[in-house]
């Protein structure tokens, strides 16, 4: 059995427990700042001591590093720092000096791979927006650069022997986020419908209803689902909680199979009653929300996991 049909029939077995769990699921886990430190607390378990001491030094070449260990006991500032590092791809869109550029890829610019001193914020390397339609809407396919092409690139400048350490220290920091987003089923699907025939953006355009006002949006309630506490050792606490992930599926190194696992679940969950297919608004239910946070559970400790061994290999 090849990888791609062996990640489909796991893929199925989720769905298939995801409906048996769905009105007794735990409270909600997501891909925040929260969501990502919890993916990377998953990881830091599973690396080789080689591994994190080689993860510690490429760290402390980044600009915010004093920041992430500020709070820190000596004893654990290697592990939070980590954790922490994890956040920072999302928090230069708010720092200053970081430029902007869209969501658009601009070439040469949205490609280049310079370190710290690469200024430009790069959105679109955060996703990566395979098209479907439910209503045969013509589709429009992904933009390069996306998640996919930058996981790769970072990966195997991680792996390069002759690579300085400033670049593979900002190639680390973006890994440790980018695993995360691509296990995010709305980070690696747009929907395409006689509504929005330019596509939804990842459920960015569904609105949702919140009463009294309807403000929310899809994308951010599947971001948001792990909570929204910004503090690591909480992310640690969660971690060292969840289930180990399935062995077969934690051993897929193929980053298309990843978006792909993504893909579907968007389609047959992030997708399904009450969303209808328009921009909504929609209100979700209970059943919705439990059977998302069941599946979230799994992507992140998937995601912990296969970035561990992602890490493991390049920097062995």
């Amino acid at each position: 059995m090849n990888v791609a049909s062996r990640a489909t029939r796991i893929f199925g077995a989720w769905l298939f427990a995801l409906t048996l769990v769905a009105g007794a699921a735990p409270s909600a886990l997501a891909y925040n700042a929260h969501g990502h430190m919890t993916i990377a607390a998953v990881a830091w378990e599973r690396l080789t001591p080689t591994t994190r001491r080689k993860a510690t030094a490429l760290l402390k070449l980044n600009p915010d590093y004093k920041t992430w260990v500020a709070n820190a006991p000596k004893s654990r500032r290697d592990e939070v720092a980590f954790v922490v590092a994890a956040t920072w791809p999302d928090n230069i869109k708010s720092e200053t000096g970081y430029i902007n550029d869209g969501e658009a890829p601009k070439e040469p610019d949205a490609s280049r791979n310079e370190g710290y001193g690469d200024k430009l914020q790069h959105r679109y390397w955060h996703y990566i927006d395979l098209p479907f339609s439910p209503d045969g809407t013509p589709l429009i396919q992904p933009k390069v650069p996306n998640a996919k092409t930058q996981i790769e690139a970072f990966r195997d400048t991680l792996k390069s022997p002759t690579t300085r350490d400033e670049l593979k220290s900002y190639d680390l920091v973006w890994l440790l986020h980018l695993v995360g987003d691509v296990h995010q089923p709305l980070h690696c699907a747009s929907r395409f419908t006689h509504d929005l025939p330019s596509g939804d953006r990842g459920g960015n355009l569904v609105k949702l209803c919140s009463k009294p006002k309807c403000r929310a949006e899809l994308h951010a309630f599947w971001d948001d689902a792990l909570g929204k506490s910004k503090d690591p050792n909480a992310a640690i606490r969660i971690a060292a909680r969840l289930l180990p992930a399935d062995p077969q599926a934690a051993a897929i190194a193929d980053v298309s199979v990843w978006i792909e696992e993504s893909f579907e679940a968007a389609k047959s969950i992030a997708y399904a009653p009450p969303i209808g297919p328009s921009a909504g608004p929609y209100q979700l239910d209970a059943h919705y929300r439990a059977t998302a946070r069941a599946l979230v559970r799994k992507r992140v400790e998937l995601a912990g996991e296969r970035l561990a061994n992602l890490l493991n290999e390049a920097l062995k």
